[in-house]
């Protein structure tokens, strides 16, 4: 049974009702904020999700945004940023010791587009040591953890973000996608997150302008939140030399007559029996909504090679000079370190030919849907998940496959509260667009999320 208890009070309504409640003066910042605040004193001892937290210098900007006119499409609203995420005179970590008091002097381009919207920054969330991995702990802040089961891992990177989203801390929160960093921790706390296509929403980068594989994007409670972040945080910004100029467009038809392809497994990776059972209950809800709905079969296996090659390469050029890194970190530097010429040609010519033989996919069906992840939350003392359905995994990284062979093929994907498994754990399912069809992916996430209303089961804290 869905636990709703909490469905109505300030800090659960969506963004979206948040904003117009300020603009036209029903609710006043202040009290918006200090709604949050309390909550985030309420709930964050027990799941650690907000790890920096500014609430002077957010009341100021709430007693400002009280004082004047509306400045944007999210004026008053509360947000937080991963902390990954460059924040002007607020501390950074990146979750790593090595940067435990570092305090930016810039704004990253996500948080400067939220803050030109209105939005009232609280604060930064909890991540692993630069976003390895899709379990966030780290030695600066210790681990995130699930608000559906304190004994569980929120996910990650984005693990900060999802669990606050979830506990009701903010509405919004801005993460980034390596490997499934947006959608792995959405999944594990029923919320919503979108990887957008690359370039969608600008990635400002100093040492590897062109890597693709890595995007900032949003994170809500509910698609609609979603959407309304996205036409906030997209558009070109020549700061990025693969900013797409196109800009944002939400698409608001229903999903009659949409073309669906379902994957129960990306083409054979071993899933959890618990998430199998809550995804395999995905296509009919397509069906029920007029969609046509086809079972496919797929060989993603090329993204593997091209996945950890280009990761890793990226390891060795952006922490290959740090010392005193974690243990996840310095694994993909060394692994970075070994990368050759020939490597990285193998990976390209593999990452060429999926990505044509995707596109002609997407000649056929408008959307795909597979699981997110290929396990529910598991325990928070395990650093990573070691073993899927008897299947034994290599290395820290295999477990995340349904994610990070997405990332690979350039395109848009969201996560998107699916059910929950007897024991009360969040699955969450995939949905997947053709290159710059993020608008085709909101518009059947948006479908299923309002034909389930899976997430408006809160969690008990």
């Amino acid at each position: 049974m869905s636990d709703n208890r909490n469905v109505t009070a300030p800090h659960y309504l969506t963004a979206t009702e948040m904003a117009h409640l300020v603009k036209t003066r029903q609710v006043s910042a202040v009290e918006l904020l200090q709604a949050h605040l309390d909550r985030i004193e309420q709930v964050n001892p027990q799941v650690n999700a907000i790890v920096t937290l500014v609430a002077e210098q957010a009341l100021k900007a709430a007693e400002a945004a009280d004082a004047g006119e509306a400045t944007g499409p999210l004026h008053g609203v509360p947000v937080a940023h991963k902390d990954l995420v460059d924040t002007k005179g607020i501390r950074t970590t990146y979750g790593s010791p090595l940067y435990a008091d570092h305090v930016p002097d810039k704004d990253d381009v996500i948080v400067e587009r939220l803050r030109a919207a209105g939005a009232i920054l609280v604060g930064k969330t909890n991540t692993p040591e630069f976003g390895t991995g899709s379990h966030t702990v780290n030695e600066v802040f210790g681990a995130t953890r699930n608000p559906y089961d304190l004994t569980r891992s929120a996910g990650g990177s984005s693990g900060g973000a999802a669990a606050a989203l979830a506990t009701g801390m903010v509405p919004l929160a801005g993460g980034s996608d390596m490997g499934g960093s947006l959608r792995n921790p959405a999944s594990f706390c029923n919320v919503v997150g979108l990887r957008p296509t690359p370039g969608r929403v600008p990635a400002l980068s100093e040492q590897a302008a062109w890597y693709t594989l890595s995007v900032p994007g949003p994170m809500a409670r509910t698609v609609d939140d979603l959407t309304l972040m996205m036409s906030v945080i997209s558009g070109f910004d020549a700061r990025s030399p693969y900013s797409i100029t196109e800009d944002f467009t939400p698409d608001e038809r229903d999903v009659a007559g949409l073309r669906v392809a379902w994957s129960p497994d990306l083409g054979g990776l071993p899933v959890d029996p618990g998430t199998a059972a809550v995804t395999a209950t995905a296509p009919g809800v397509f069906e029920r909504l007029g969609a046509r709905v086809e079972q496919v079969e797929l060989d993603l296996s090329d993204a593997e090679d091209a996945f950890r090659v280009y990761r890793a390469w990226y390891y060795a050029l952006a922490f290959g000079e740090l010392d005193g890194l974690g243990a996840n970190t310095s694994w993909n530097v060394e692994q970075g370190r070994k990368v050759t010429g020939a490597d990285l040609a193998r990976a390209e010519r593999s990452r060429s030919g999926l990505y044509h033989r995707m596109a002609a996919f997407f000649d056929t069906y408008d959307v795909l849907i597979a699981p997110v992840s290929q396990v529910p939350p598991f325990p928070v003392e395990d650093p990573y998940v070691s073993e899927i359905n008897g299947v034994r995994l290599p290395d820290y990284l295999a477990w995340m496959r349904s994610a990070y062979w997405i990332s690979v093929l350039h395109a848009p994907a969201a996560s998107v509260p699916a059910g929950f498994t007897p024991s009360g754990l969040p699955v969450g399912v995939q949905i997947i667009g053709r290159p710059f069809a993020d608008a085709t992916v909101l518009r059947a996430a948006r479908a299923f999320e309002q034909a389930t209303g899976h997430g408006l089961r809160r969690p008990p804290l």
